[in-house]
């Protein structure tokens, strides 16, 4: 990746003082201390340490560099000859360090022999450069024990000389690496910070979550696939491909499975359609029937609401109301009230005193939960790793949060100052889970509408008990949901799974923000405030948002597909999907999805797990009576819900002001888990 022409780097961080001890025993020897200067450097999305003497007769040849490729694997040499004349060139300009690490070529380390690479003179040497992805760990020194001083341990034990802080502040340097990666305390040994650590590294996962480019991404994905598959694709270039291949035009064609094994050395327990896994059921290619058309109705109204509220104020005919609001959503004056509901902060049955009486009990527990994080000193908090950790990444996260959104928008909001609270004490409550970054983008739309601090703390802790797994370590929720994805796809259209597959991209890793954070940044504001609700209801099936999914890729099937987009080209039209997806459209095509597998009368029962529906003895709408030819089948129940004389929504998008009804079979019941 050559560099055109001179392009500065933006300097993060600088620090004179900073020395090399090369020869400890010898105080006599001049070269015993190598004064330098570090620099954090960024340019294109690429993080450079540098540090090199304060001596102007440097030899440039001798600067060392690091090569990364996908291997991951690092070998410190001299620059070659043409290098060094370039180098030369500009020997008091970055712009020659930069054209250095963007020309480098890759070679594997020698493994014949240990050797390290001969320098002509002591003090240059030390010279060296590397990029932030190839760092595995930094080493500090004990605390009281001398100078301040950091050791770097890049990828493949690669250790590089000590850097001692004759002035003090590497923890400056720490803290600005930090911007960058996500570096924990070793169990082993607490002087040693691990690079993107899993706990830390799932909290970075939002660190730039639509805007960094998608340089370096194979590595990525290979070294941190939490982190990678955040990233906005938006920029990818054939880049990542040359990485594969290398410089060789010979070996320009990669092994077709080339790709998925990166993804399943990344993250292990995640194979989806790449070989038949012993227990799962083998979906063959079945006949679906026609999709019917599905309608959708205006928003549930204040009038319509009261009409089901008794005189104590109890809900009446709850099921019918959980249709009505998967059929069209809430109008916003009712979703401070309706979402309390449907998160599970107010029972259904419960009266008006009822639900006082649970506010002013929820008021003063979470009240007390905050006033343990805001007592804490700052003497304490020093002690006190992991609430610094938490607080850090809460303060960097409200500050970027739905910033456009007026509610969030300006200096000072009040909203940011409840937003941070809030997710303070969410890590009262749930200490173990704590915050990881996204957890904000969940909490944003509910505080909007709740106006409220107790009222938004107890719906997103019901929020997160949805989402939980999706923020643990282990990421089980994700690799579960990936996989159910990929069945029910393959269910609707093998073809199109076929050709993911083909181009790298069975693992559907594209789709893993969608399913991370439930589409947050993937609809406008108002949008996401209507899809949510819809899937609250949990209507009309379970897991409907990974039928919302299919929804979306089966409308970008076709360009995909006639386009011949490959594994780069696939990551960069689902990320430019972000704002441009109707979500009226959406809902339609994902219930019209749910009715068509729910009249198929041999579903496997793989497809009926995931959407937790039971195995049954019912007669289909369309049976012509209640004979039993379908005893024994696999019958998933079609929908409950029943249209009604207020406008719709066609698939299309435009209103119906006389709506088909859809038939439902009296012997049909709700749709239930399994």
């Amino acid at each position: 990746m050559a560099a055109a022409g001179a392009v500065s780097g933006k300097i993060i961080y600088e620090q004179e003082g900073v020395y090399i001890h090369s020869s400890l025993g010898k105080t006599n020897d001049q070269d015993s201390l190598i004064s330098g200067i570090l620099r954090v450097l960024e340019k294109d999305a690429e993080v450079i340490v540098d540090w090199r003497p304060l001596d102007d007769a440097i030899d440039s040849s001798s600067i060392l560099y690091a090569g990364k490729d996908s291997s991951s694997v690092v070998e410190w040499t001299q620059a070659p000859k043409e290098r060094a004349h370039r180098v030369a060139e500009h020997l008091n300009s970055y712009e020659a360090e930069w054209d250095m690490v963007n020309t480098v070529s890759f070679k594997k380390k020698p493994h014949t022999n240990g050797d390290a690479p001969s320098h002509r003179n002591g003090k240059s040497k030390w010279s060296f450069l590397f990029s932030l992805t190839d760092l595995k760990s930094i080493k500090q020194n004990k605390e009281g024990m001398g100078w301040s001083y950091l050791v770097f341990c890049l990828k493949d034990d690669v250790v590089l000389p000590a850097l001692h802080f004759h002035q003090g502040d590497s923890r400056l340097l720490i803290d600005s690496l930090e911007k960058y990666v996500a570096l924990c305390e070793s169990p082993q040994d607490k002087r040693i910070l691990l690079v993107n650590c899993q706990n830390k590294s799932l909290s970075q996962s939002f660190e730039n979550l639509l805007d960094e480019p998608a340089y370096g991404i194979i590595q990525k994905i290979k070294k941190d696939p939490y982190t990678a598959t955040m990233v906005g694709f938006s920029k990818v270039t054939n880049y990542i491909f040359d990485s594969l291949r290398g410089s060789d035009p010979s070996v320009h064609q990669r092994p077709p499975s080339e790709m998925a094994d990166f993804l399943s050395d990344a993250i292990p327990g995640l194979k989806i359609n790449q070989q038949e896994e012993p227990g799962f059921e083998v979906i063959t290619k079945i006949d679906l029937g026609e999709r019917p058309v599905v309608q959708r109705r205006e928003p549930v109204s204040l009038e319509e609401w009261t009409k089901n509220v008794d005189s104590e104020g109890r809900i009446l005919n709850v099921d019918n109301m959980k249709q009505m609001i998967f059929r069209g959503g809430l109008s916003h004056a009712l979703r401070k009230q309706a979402w309390k509901f449907l998160l599970g902060y107010f029972p259904w049955d419960s009266t008006k005193e009822e639900r006082t009486q649970l506010q002013k009990q929820k008021t003063d527990e979470y009240f007390r939960m905050k006033l343990q994080w805001k007592s804490v000193s700052e003497e304490q908090e020093k002690r006190n790793s992991r609430l610094r950790d938490y607080r850090s990444l809460i303060e960097k996260d409200v500050n970027r949060t739905d910033r456009t959104n007026k509610f969030y928008e300006g200096q000072d909001n009040p909203g940011l100052i409840l937003l941070h609270d809030i997710l303070m004490t969410y890590c009262m409550y749930d200490f173990d889970l704590g915050y990881v970054q996204g957890m904000s983008d969940l909490l944003s739309p509910l505080l909007y509408v709740m106006e409220n601090e107790v009222d938004a703390f107890w719906c997103f802790a019901s929020y997160m008990d949805q989402m939980h797994q999706n923020f643990e370590e282990q990421m089980q929720g994700m690799k579960t949901q990936l996989i159910q994805l990929s069945t029910l796809l393959r269910l609707l259209d093998s073809g199109f799974c076929s050709y993911l597959e083909s181009q790298d991209s069975g693992y559907l890793y594209f789709c893993f923000r969608w399913l991370l954070i439930r589409f947050k940044r993937e609809f406008s504001f108002l949008d996401i405030l209507r899809l949510w609700e819809v899937m609250w209801t949990e209507l009309p099936c379970k897991n409907f948002h990974l039928l919302l999914c299919c929804a979306i890729l089966e409308s970008e099937k076709q360009q995909i597909m006639e386009k011949h987009y490959g594994f780069n080209e696939i990551l960069k039209h689902i990320n430019e999907l972000s704002m441009k997806i109707d979500v009226e459209d959406v809902l339609c095509k994902a219930e019209a999805i749910s009715l068509q597998m729910v009249k198929c009368k041999e579903l496997p029962q793989a497809v009926c797990e995931i959407l937790g529906l039971q195995d049954s003895e019912v007669t289909t709408p369309d049976s012509d009576n209640g004979e039993d030819e379908n005893v024994g089948m696999t019958i998933c129940p079609p929908s409950a819900f029943q249209s009604n004389s207020l406008p719709v929504l066609t698939a299309s998008g435009g209103r119906d002001d006389n709506p088909t009804e859809i038939p439902v079979s009296p012997n049909v019941s709700r749709l239930t888990p399994a």
